[in-house]
Protein backbone atom coordinates (compact mmCIF):
# COMPACT_ATOMS: atom_id res chain seq x y z
CA UNK A 1 0.00 0.00 0.00
CA UNK A 2 1.20 3.71 -1.03
CA UNK A 3 2.01 5.75 1.72
CA UNK A 4 -0.62 8.29 2.58
CA UNK A 5 -0.50 11.69 1.47
CA UNK A 6 -0.16 13.96 4.33
CA UNK A 7 -2.22 17.33 4.27
CA UNK A 8 -1.41 20.32 6.88
CA UNK A 9 -4.67 21.91 7.08
CA UNK A 10 -4.64 25.49 8.60
CA UNK A 11 -7.64 27.27 8.98
CA UNK A 12 -9.87 23.79 10.35
CA UNK A 13 -12.13 25.83 12.13
CA UNK A 14 -14.15 27.47 9.36
CA UNK A 15 -16.65 26.27 7.36
CA UNK A 16 -14.55 24.96 4.30
CA UNK A 17 -12.17 23.29 6.49
CA UNK A 18 -14.75 21.48 8.54
CA UNK A 19 -15.91 20.32 5.58
CA UNK A 20 -12.22 19.12 4.84
CA UNK A 21 -12.27 17.40 7.71
CA UNK A 22 -15.29 15.29 7.45
CA UNK A 23 -14.58 14.47 3.87
CA UNK A 24 -11.08 12.98 5.61
CA UNK A 25 -13.03 10.51 7.91
CA UNK A 26 -12.51 7.04 6.44
CA UNK A 27 -9.71 7.53 3.77
CA UNK A 28 -6.94 5.48 4.09
CA UNK A 29 -5.20 7.39 1.48
CA UNK A 30 -4.91 10.73 3.69
CA UNK A 31 -3.60 11.71 6.78
CA UNK A 32 -4.57 15.26 7.81
CA UNK A 33 -3.07 17.32 10.51
CA UNK A 34 -4.94 20.53 11.08
CA UNK A 35 -3.29 23.10 12.94
CA UNK A 36 -5.50 25.73 14.98
CA UNK A 37 -5.52 28.92 17.18
CA UNK A 38 -8.25 26.98 19.70
CA UNK A 39 -10.10 23.72 19.90
CA UNK A 40 -12.87 22.48 17.88
CA UNK A 41 -14.77 19.16 18.10
CA UNK A 42 -13.78 16.54 15.32
CA UNK A 43 -15.92 13.86 13.71
CA UNK A 44 -16.91 10.94 14.89
CA UNK A 45 -14.67 8.38 13.09
CA UNK A 46 -11.73 11.26 12.10
CA UNK A 47 -8.56 9.86 12.36
CA UNK A 48 -6.29 13.05 12.21
CA UNK A 49 -3.92 15.18 14.10
CA UNK A 50 -5.03 18.08 15.93
CA UNK A 51 -2.53 20.99 17.19
CA UNK A 52 -3.81 23.77 19.27
CA UNK A 53 -1.12 26.32 18.88
CA UNK A 54 -0.52 29.87 18.57
CA UNK A 55 0.37 31.02 15.03
CA UNK A 56 3.70 31.87 16.15
CA UNK A 57 4.52 27.97 16.04
CA UNK A 58 2.84 26.51 13.29
CA UNK A 59 6.39 26.21 11.27
CA UNK A 60 7.15 24.08 14.34
CA UNK A 61 4.32 22.12 13.48
CA UNK A 62 4.73 22.17 9.90
CA UNK A 63 8.30 20.82 10.20
CA UNK A 64 7.17 17.70 12.77
CA UNK A 65 4.51 16.84 10.59
CA UNK A 66 6.09 16.93 6.80
CA UNK A 67 3.19 17.47 4.98
CA UNK A 68 3.01 16.65 1.68
CA UNK A 69 0.76 19.46 0.67
CA UNK A 70 -0.33 22.61 3.00
CA UNK A 71 -4.12 23.98 2.41
CA UNK A 72 -4.94 27.23 4.15
CA UNK A 73 -8.43 28.02 4.35
CA UNK A 74 -7.69 31.02 7.21
CA UNK A 75 -10.01 33.85 6.64
CA UNK A 76 -12.06 36.12 8.88
CA UNK A 77 -14.74 38.54 8.30
CA UNK A 78 -15.17 42.36 8.03
CA UNK A 79 -17.03 42.41 10.94
CA UNK A 80 -15.13 39.95 12.71
CA UNK A 81 -11.95 42.07 12.35
CA UNK A 82 -13.92 44.61 13.86
CA UNK A 83 -14.05 46.67 10.56
CA UNK A 84 -10.63 47.35 10.94
CA UNK A 85 -8.20 47.24 7.75
CA UNK A 86 -5.27 46.31 9.55
CA UNK A 87 -6.86 43.41 11.93
CA UNK A 88 -8.63 42.07 8.68
CA UNK A 89 -4.79 41.56 6.45
CA UNK A 90 -3.37 40.13 9.83
CA UNK A 91 -5.56 37.54 8.95
CA UNK A 92 -6.40 37.11 5.35
CA UNK A 93 -3.09 38.70 4.53
CA UNK A 94 -0.08 38.24 6.46
CA UNK A 95 -1.21 34.91 8.53
CA UNK A 96 -1.35 33.23 4.97
CA UNK A 97 1.69 34.28 4.00
CA UNK A 98 3.66 33.73 7.20
CA UNK A 99 2.25 30.78 7.03
CA UNK A 100 3.16 29.73 3.52
CA UNK A 101 6.35 30.84 3.63
CA UNK A 102 7.02 28.76 7.22
CA UNK A 103 6.04 25.45 4.70
CA UNK A 104 8.29 25.89 1.98
CA UNK A 105 10.97 26.30 4.63
CA UNK A 106 10.21 23.30 5.30
CA UNK A 107 10.16 21.74 2.32
CA UNK A 108 6.59 21.69 1.82
CA UNK A 109 6.01 21.92 -2.22
CA UNK A 110 2.35 22.02 -2.78
CA UNK A 111 0.06 24.26 -1.65
CA UNK A 112 -4.26 24.96 -1.98
CA UNK A 113 -5.76 28.20 -1.14
CA UNK A 114 -8.89 29.41 -0.56
CA UNK A 115 -9.47 32.67 -2.30
CA UNK A 116 -12.29 34.59 -3.40
CA UNK A 117 -14.28 35.20 -6.99
CA UNK A 118 -13.23 38.47 -7.78
CA UNK A 119 -9.83 38.69 -6.18
CA UNK A 120 -7.87 41.63 -7.74
CA UNK A 121 -4.64 43.15 -6.73
CA UNK A 122 -5.79 46.15 -8.36
CA UNK A 123 -9.19 46.26 -6.82
CA UNK A 124 -11.04 49.32 -5.61
CA UNK A 125 -12.63 47.21 -2.98
CA UNK A 126 -10.33 46.31 0.06
CA UNK A 127 -11.32 42.59 0.31
CA UNK A 128 -10.98 41.80 -3.18
CA UNK A 129 -7.63 43.95 -2.95
CA UNK A 130 -6.14 41.94 -0.30
CA UNK A 131 -6.94 38.75 -1.83
CA UNK A 132 -5.49 39.27 -4.97
CA UNK A 133 -2.10 40.82 -3.45
CA UNK A 134 -1.84 37.55 -1.01
CA UNK A 135 -2.17 35.24 -4.74
CA UNK A 136 0.32 37.37 -6.21
CA UNK A 137 2.71 36.90 -3.38
CA UNK A 138 1.94 32.90 -2.95
CA UNK A 139 2.93 32.80 -6.53
CA UNK A 140 6.47 34.37 -5.67
CA UNK A 141 6.59 31.96 -2.47
CA UNK A 142 8.36 29.16 -4.47
CA UNK A 143 5.83 26.18 -4.46
CA UNK A 144 6.16 23.36 -7.16
CA UNK A 145 2.52 23.16 -7.59
CA UNK A 146 0.50 26.25 -6.34
CA UNK A 147 -3.54 26.18 -6.79
CA UNK A 148 -5.91 29.03 -5.93
CA UNK A 149 -9.71 28.18 -5.00
CA UNK A 150 -11.67 31.13 -6.16
CA UNK A 151 -15.12 29.87 -4.72
CA UNK A 152 -18.39 32.20 -5.31
CA UNK A 153 -21.17 32.62 -2.53
CA UNK A 154 -20.41 29.79 0.21
CA UNK A 155 -23.47 27.48 1.39
CA UNK A 156 -22.83 25.69 4.46
CA UNK A 157 -23.77 25.53 8.37
CA UNK A 158 -22.42 28.81 9.64
CA UNK A 159 -24.77 29.03 12.13
CA UNK A 160 -24.65 32.25 13.88
CA UNK A 161 -21.46 33.34 11.73
CA UNK A 162 -23.21 34.47 8.71
CA UNK A 163 -24.24 38.81 7.92
CA UNK A 164 -27.53 39.19 7.25
CA UNK A 165 -26.85 40.20 3.82
CA UNK A 166 -25.19 37.05 3.15
CA UNK A 167 -27.91 34.96 4.75
CA UNK A 168 -30.33 36.76 2.29
CA UNK A 169 -28.01 35.97 -0.38
CA UNK A 170 -28.09 32.71 0.29
CA UNK A 171 -31.61 32.54 0.38
CA UNK A 172 -32.27 34.08 -2.76
CA UNK A 173 -29.19 32.09 -4.43
CA UNK A 174 -31.24 29.30 -6.46
CA UNK A 175 -33.31 31.94 -8.66
CA UNK A 176 -30.20 34.24 -8.59
CA UNK A 177 -27.76 31.68 -9.85
CA UNK A 178 -29.41 30.73 -12.90
CA UNK A 179 -29.69 34.63 -13.76
CA UNK A 180 -25.85 34.17 -13.75
CA UNK A 181 -24.38 33.15 -17.51
CA UNK A 182 -21.26 33.91 -19.22
CA UNK A 183 -18.56 35.45 -17.41
CA UNK A 184 -20.77 35.72 -14.11
CA UNK A 185 -21.03 32.44 -13.85
CA UNK A 186 -18.12 32.47 -11.43
CA UNK A 187 -20.51 34.51 -8.81
CA UNK A 188 -22.70 31.77 -8.68
CA UNK A 189 -23.15 30.18 -5.14
CA UNK A 190 -21.28 26.50 -4.40
CA UNK A 191 -21.33 24.20 -1.15
CA UNK A 192 -18.35 24.27 1.40
CA UNK A 193 -18.40 20.80 0.73
CA UNK A 194 -18.14 20.88 -2.99
CA UNK A 195 -15.05 23.27 -3.07
CA UNK A 196 -13.50 20.90 0.15
CA UNK A 197 -13.88 17.42 -2.51
CA UNK A 198 -12.09 19.60 -5.34
CA UNK A 199 -9.27 20.53 -2.44
CA UNK A 200 -8.98 16.99 -1.31
CA UNK A 201 -9.18 15.98 -5.47
CA UNK A 202 -6.34 18.50 -6.57
CA UNK A 203 -4.04 17.58 -3.32
CA UNK A 204 -3.84 13.95 -4.53
CA UNK A 205 -2.66 15.20 -7.81
CA UNK A 206 1.27 15.83 -8.48
CA UNK A 207 1.63 17.71 -11.49
CA UNK A 208 3.40 20.87 -10.96
CA UNK A 209 2.16 24.44 -12.17
CA UNK A 210 -0.25 27.23 -10.88
CA UNK A 211 -3.54 27.10 -10.98
CA UNK A 212 -6.61 29.44 -10.54
CA UNK A 213 -10.01 27.28 -10.03
CA UNK A 214 -13.63 29.11 -10.09
CA UNK A 215 -16.61 27.47 -9.23
CA UNK A 216 -16.57 25.31 -12.77
CA UNK A 217 -13.05 24.34 -12.36
CA UNK A 218 -13.86 23.35 -8.54
CA UNK A 219 -16.62 21.44 -9.70
CA UNK A 220 -15.22 19.87 -11.96
CA UNK A 221 -12.32 18.55 -9.63
CA UNK A 222 -14.43 17.59 -7.02
CA UNK A 223 -16.48 15.16 -9.59
CA UNK A 224 -12.77 13.55 -9.91
CA UNK A 225 -12.15 12.86 -6.31
CA UNK A 226 -11.34 8.93 -5.97
CA UNK A 227 -13.82 7.28 -3.64
CA UNK A 228 -12.60 6.62 -0.15
CA UNK A 229 -10.52 3.34 0.47
CA UNK A 230 -10.82 3.04 3.90
CA UNK A 231 -8.04 0.56 3.77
Amino acid sequence: MSEPLRIALVGATGLIGRSLIELCVGRADVRLAALARREMPLPRGARMEMFVADPARWGDVIEAVRPHVLVSALGTTWRKAGKNEAAFRAVDQQLVLETARAAREHGVERMIAVSSVGADAGSKTFYLRVKGEVERDLAKAGFRRLDIMRPGLLKGPRGEDRRMGERAAIIASPVADLLLHGRFRQYRSIRARTVAEGILSLALKSTQGRFVHDNDAIRRAARDLPRPNSG
